[in-house]
This record gives C-alpha cells, structure tokens and sequence, in this order.
C-alpha cells in the first residue's frame, strides 16, 4: 500500500537508533520539496478524474448501443449452477479475507478470538467495497468490533495497514503471473505485441521478488507519518502471499463462472484482465470501482454480445459486492444487539439479587 503524498516513508534496520533515508528517499523528498504545494495531490485528483472519466465515457456508448430485450435473454441463460459456483467462490474468496487479519493478528503478537477477527473481516472489507474510502471504513469498522477485546486504535489502524499490504501483495503476484503466462492472449485482446505484456509482468514479479528478500533477510521497520510499523518476516510474508493470490483468484473465479459459454479467455489471462479492472477502478476512487470495472471487462472480454458479458457482471456485482453488503449489516446488527442484551441481563441479574438481599 502506497503511503499518499505527504507521508513519511523510511526503511529501518535493528541496531540502528534512527531510521535513514536511502537515496530514493532523499530523491522523491527532494522532488516533493521541487514542486508546487499540493501538486501530487492535485495530480492524483486529475488521474483519478480522467480514468472515471474515460469509463465513464466508454461505458455510456456501450450502453447505448445495448438491446435490453437481449440483456433480459443473457440474465435467463445464466444457470443455476453458474450462481451456485459464483455464490461458492464468493465465499471462499471472503473467508481468505477473514485470514488477513488472522495473519496480521499473528503478526502483531496480539490476541482475539477468530471470530471476532472474522466478523471484523468480513464486514470492513463487505461494507468498504461498496461505500468506498476503504482507509476510512474499514478501519471505523475494525475499530467498533476490536474495542470490544481490548485492542487499540493504533492497533486496529496497524491491522488495517496490514491487511492492505496483504491485498496489493496477492494484486501484483497475480498481475505479473497473469501478464507472463497470459501474454499471447492478452496480445490478442489489445493488439499489442507479446513482449510488451511480458515485459512489465516480469518486472513487476521482480519487484515482489525483491519485496520477498528484503523483508525476510532482516527484520525492517517503515516509519508512516512518524509512526514507526514493523514488516513482517517470512512466515507471515508467505501468508500474505497465499491468502492474497488465493482470495484473488476466488474473487475473478466468482465472474469467470458467470461469463456466456464460447469466451475464449482462459483463466490465467482472465485474472490479469480482472487485476487490471481493479486497479483502475481503485485509481478512481468509485465506490467499488463501479462503473469503471465494469467498462474496463465489457472493452477488453472477448464475447459474442455486451449483452451476455453485462448479464455476468451485474450479477457478479449482486453476488460479490450487494449479497455480503447485506449479510454484514445483518450480522452487525445481530452482533450489537446481542451484546446490548447481555449487559440488559446482567444489569436485570445484578438488579433482582440485591432486592433479594
């Protein structure tokens, strides 16, 4: 996860008494210093405006050149056992997420009931993907169901981080994978040459590789805005890399199951598709990347209608996204009203016993 603008990003070893900035610190901080006040900001308003934007506008012609009446045929012809393996594959994808707090939980040396950890899970990660502003969600979701045993805000905001990084990890394992072994269809989806697809996605797994070594060699430290969190080592690096792939490849085998039959999109490339949409719909800050995903799939799937492709993914959006946004609320509300009464019956309880003295 990316610390925004302003933040102070710095590596640490043990032993040393303060954290130094390596030479791309000093770099980027010299060319924050260059700049106008607010300009990376701004930039990455304006980024994120124009990718909304240029959704926005591919969505919009693809819309209006959709049959409905054909929409209606391609929601019939999706089966029933396409929803039940998409619902399965949901779930799965939503109980690897459960673990990253698990791990992170692990990490931190700090204690808490599973299902604690997995109600804070799921809920943050059901109700973010669909109001957005995930930093801020899902923490104040965290924060309500950790207070409960004892954990901080320091440590709920440490968990969050963490449960970030976990994700972007998965993301970029994914998309460096999919680029490689999918290059040729990718290349037959775009146009462009296979090298160039192959390119990036090697760079991009050596990044990851270079993360991998770095964080497990030694323990590090980043220091974010003056608060100093621990990188995890090798085991709990493994973790985020496992649960990240895993609720990844959950979470596009969701859609995958839903696409018309005669896609000829293998999985592998499909998933570099589906990071690729994720992204771009996290550059733009829309709550859940809606509309932004959605054209991104419907530019770049290969089918014989966008009719059929728009079926799968406005039910994908109900069966990923609306389904647990509901079941979450449900539960919280479940959760809190069983915990107002226990402490009715107890007050109740405390009540009758001293009448009865």
């Amino acid at each position: 996860m990316t610390p925004r603008d302003n933040d102070v990003f710095e590596a640490t070893t043990p032993g040393l008494p303060v954290a130094r900035p390596q030479a791309s610190g000093r770099f980027f901080e010299s060319l924050r210093e260059r700049l106008p006040r607010g300009a990376l900001s701004a930039l990455g308003v304006a980024a994120s405006l124009a990718v909304f934007a240029l959704a926005a506008y591919i969505l919009g012609r693809t819309l209006s050149s959709l049959s409905y009446a054909d929409l209606l045929n391609a929601f019939r012809a999706t089966s029933g056992a396409q929803i039940l393996a998409s619902l399965a594959l949901s779930a799965l994808s939503y109980l690897f997420l459960t673990g990253y707090d698990v791990v992170a939980l692990y990490h931190m040396r700090t204690r808490a009931p599973y299902r604690v950890a997995a109600l804070a899970s799921f809920a943050s990660y059901a109700i973010s993907f669909n109001l957005g502003f995930p930093v801020i969600t899902s923490a104040a979701v965290r924060y309500w169901i950790y207070s409960r045993v004892a954990l901080n805000a320091l440590q709920v905001a440490n968990i969050t981080v963490f449960a970030g990084v976990t994700f972007w990890l998965g993301m970029t394992l994914v998309m460096g994978i999919g680029f490689i072994y999918g290059a040729e269809a990718l290349a037959a989806l775009d146009g462009l040459p296979t090298f160039l697809h192959i390119i990036p996605g090697v760079l991009i797994l050596a990044g990851v590789l270079f993360y991998f070594a770095w964080v497990t060699v030694d323990r590090r430290t980043i220091r974010l805005r003056g608060h100093a969190l621990e990188l995890p080592g090798f085991i709990p690096t493994v973790a985020q890399f496992a649960l990240g792939v895993a609720d990844l490849c959950c979470a596009s085998g969701a859609l995958y199951v839903l696409l018309p039959e005669g896609v000829p999109l293998d999985f592998v490339p499909f998933v570099a598709v589906y990071v690729v949409a994720c992204v771009l719909g996290v550059i733009s800050h829309a709550p859940g990347g809606i509309g932004v995903f959605e054209a991104t799939m419907l530019h770049a799937i290969p089918a014989a209608s966008h009719e059929s492709v728009l079926a799968s993914l406005l039910l994908f959006r109900m069966i990923y996204y609306f389904i647990p946004f509901v079941v979450a609320l449900a539960l919280l509300g479940a959760d809190e009203g069983a915990r107002r009464w226990a402490t009715l019956r107890d007050a109740i309880a405390r009540i009758v016993e001293e009448r009865s003295n």
